[in-house]
């Protein structure tokens, strides 16, 4: 019974989708930082882009 236990506490097999997990939130937060703070001038931009269109 005690091997059992220790062998289920030592399963790996769904660590790896957490890692991916994590680093996809990561991303997604650097983005959105990003994206917040360049807001504004990526408005400008864009703005300036359609006008000259």
């Amino acid at each position: 019974m005690f091997t059992y236990l220790v062998a289920l506490l030592n399963r790996e097999e769904g660590q790896d989708l957490a890692e991916y997990g994590l680093i996809i939130a990561l991303v997604a937060i650097v983005v959105i930082a990003a994206l917040t703070a360049l807001g504004g001038s990526l408005n400008t931009i864009l703005t300036s882009i359609s006008g000259s269109i």
